[in-house]
């Protein structure tokens, strides 16, 4: 089985080809510049460097979201675009068990994955790896870091952070957690599009006209209409 993996749910930019249990090739950059623009030629290149064709590809992977509200869009649309014209299953996967999976595999503690939401607040979920297969222990969620700290200091164990907006909130969790805190050197902040690729290849098939992103929380545009429009809705 050939998979493509897809991640553009941050600033960082991947694609990756699994063959079986071989990764036959891997593209990252953590640049800001528009996904939009340069995903297709990124996955362009890949293949043609790998001497594949999208009729060689037997399955899409692609990172769900929480994240970028557009890049986690862009990232899906392409990814429903290839499997429906390819007539190929789709599996989504969460950035965040994503980032978890690219540098705790042989950590001996719980893994924390850590996006930035902005005013404190955090993307992130709770993750082992168990005989060599990724445990979700607390669901992603959005939450203030502080908070996080404080529930995270009630665990026994070591906690890995990880996440190239890790450092808008170490001192948070310096401060709190001590020596219970762990972080990731910053060659692991990336997550793997291979992590990806492998993570979803057992994952069950998505409905490729229903599966839309996981974006935790509404847009704040969405949201603040909502509110505008409350007494509208209920009307």
């Amino acid at each position: 089985m050939k998979l493509l993996s897809i991640d553009t749910s941050n600033y960082a930019l991947g694609v990756a080809i699994l063959d079986g249990d071989q990764v036959i090739g891997e593209y990252i950059t953590n640049i800001k510049k528009n996904h939009s623009v340069r995903v297709m030629p990124a996955i362009e290149t890949l293949m043609k460097d790998c001497d594949m064709k999208p009729s060689d590809l037997s399955k899409i992977v692609v990172a769900e979201g929480p994240g970028s509200y557009t890049g986690v869009r862009i990232g899906v649309t392409i990814a429903k675009t290839l499997a429906w014209t390819l007539n190929i299953p789709l599996t989504g996967v969460s950035s965040l068990e994503v980032l978890a999976a690219s540098a705790g595999r042989y950590f001996e503690g719980v893994i924390s994955p850590i996006f930035d939401a902005r005013r404190g607040q955090i993307y992130t979920g709770l993750y082992q790896f168990h005989e060599g297969k990724l445990i979700t222990k607390n669901k992603d969620q959005l939450i203030l870091s502080k908070d996080w700290a404080a529930e995270l200091k009630e665990r026994s164990e070591k906690v890995l952070f990880i996440g190239n907006d890790l450092l808008l909130h170490k001192e948070t969790f310096e401060g709190i957690n001590g020596t219970q805190a762990v972080f990731a050197e910053i060659t692991e902040h990336n997550p793997r599009p291979a992590e990806l690729a492998l993570l979803g290849r057992d994952k069950e098939v998505e409905d490729i006209h229903s599966f839309v992103p996981n974006y935790i929380r509404l847009a704040e545009a969405e949201a603040n209409w909502i509110k505008a429009n409350k007494e509208k809705i209920r009307k």
